[in-house]
């Protein structure tokens, strides 16, 4: 690359921001770019919290990229003196199949994210507000958590901001990006942005901006999320009692306790109905509230009858693998496409950021495991 390169940078969420960012301390130029602003209602990157948790099985790179990514957080609250990760633990409770948790005891021993074993007595001697019925032991990763969301994405872009990052609000209205032609994006409000690289991070807008070679790689997914009033005067379901949990028995279910008075978040990590995130009605299945109110009557009987405070409808982006997409456009050696989320991308904005601005700058491939090429060998870029 020339010095000093020219990046446009479209998408102000959690892997865009931290890409701009990364590429600016790597000396380029940046522009970032996004339609309605970091952290926005409508962004996968939106909302209130995200968790940060090195379990994920056996044989992934995502143990490792978490406890990469514990280390960035934590650095950059220090930089900017402000608070985004809160290590209450992280509880995975086993049932009959626990080949998830069981496979995920030597990736984290690997990647050193601290980490404990616990029995069924240990479990119900430690949180006797949780009913342990069809759980035979459980893995509570120690220095996990989780993670502001919205507020997270706003401070990145203003530390992008202030060392030295340009930052717009406006949409990018081009209609062929798959097309080899083009030069510069054409904004809402008739403007051109031109630059030596551009990257798109736009999280469940990929495939609208890049039909074919993106499309339907990145499926957009409705999440309704639920947050529920904890009993009054005392503190059994906060996060001073409880650390985040996950239940992959049955369903996937798992919950965030407290965050600023907000309640006690749960939600099924089930994918829901397929989503249009511009256009879409942000109004959550009462079917799903049911099923959650039964489910969190039989895990958690305290909270039986808790009124419902607050909804949320995010989205996933879903590759079908369930991998990030981060790869050259295979027709244009300038262009960088950044998604496929799936539901777990946030914890590791920063360490994409710091692995993509690297690959940039450097002239390097991407992860063979990141690669469209996945898709389809014979399509290699």
């Amino acid at each position: 690359m020339p010095a000093a390169p020219s990046v446009v940078v479209v998408g102000a969420g959690a892997f865009g921001g931290w890409t701009a960012l990364y590429l600016l301390r790597h000396g380029a130029r940046v522009t970032l770019i996004d339609a309605w602003g970091p952290g926005n209602s409508r962004a996968s990157s939106g909302g209130e919290t995200r968790i940060i948790r090195g379990g994920y099985g056996a044989n992934q790179p995502y143990t490792r990229m978490t406890a990469r990514a514990l280390e960035l957080w934590s650095n950059h609250e220090r930089l900017w003196q402000r608070r985004f990760l809160y290590r209450i633990g992280v509880l995975w409770m086993a049932s009959e199949d626990d080949s998830f948790e069981r496979g995920s005891l030597a990736e984290l021993a690997s990647a050193k994210i601290s980490f404990e074993e616990l029995s069924l007595r240990k479990l119900t001697q430690r949180w006797p507000q949780i009913n342990f019925d069809g759980i035979k032991w459980a893995v509570l990763e120690t220095g996990s958590g989780y993670l502001t969301a919205r507020s997270a994405c706003q401070a990145v872009v203003e530390g992008f901001i202030a060392e030295g990052g340009r930052y717009i609000q406006a949409a990018v209205v081009n209609q062929e990006l798959d097309n080899q032609d083009w030069t510069g994006l054409q904004l809402c409000d008739g403007s051109e942005l031109n630059g030596d690289k551009f990257v798109f991070a736009c999280g469940p807008w990929m495939g609208k901006l890049f039909p074919r070679v993106i499309g339907d790689r990145v499926s957009v997914t409705k999440q309704d999320m639920f947050f529920f009033g904890t009993p009054y005067a005392e503190n059994r379901y906060d996060e001073t009692q409880l650390p985040v949990w996950a239940d992959h028995r049955g369903h996937f279910f798992y919950g965030i306790p407290g965050n600023q008075g907000r309640g006690f978040k749960i939600t099924d990590d089930t994918r829901g109905p397929r989503f249009d995130p511009t256009c879409g009605e942000r109004v959550i299945s009462w079917e799903l509230l049911d099923e959650v109110r039964q489910y969190m009557a039989f895990r958690f009987p305290g909270m039986a009858n808790s009124p419902l405070v607050e909804t949320r409808v995010c989205q996933y982006e879903n590759s079908p693998d369930t991998h990030f997409i981060i790869d050259r456009h295979p027709c244009r050696e300038d262009v960088w496409l950044l998604g496929g989320g799936s539901g777990h991308g946030f914890k590791h904005g920063p360490v994409v950021g710091e692995m993509v601005a690297g690959w940039i700058v450097h002239e390097k491939e991407a992860d063979p495991l990141f690669q469209l090429a996945r898709f389809n060998p014979t399509e290699a870029g």
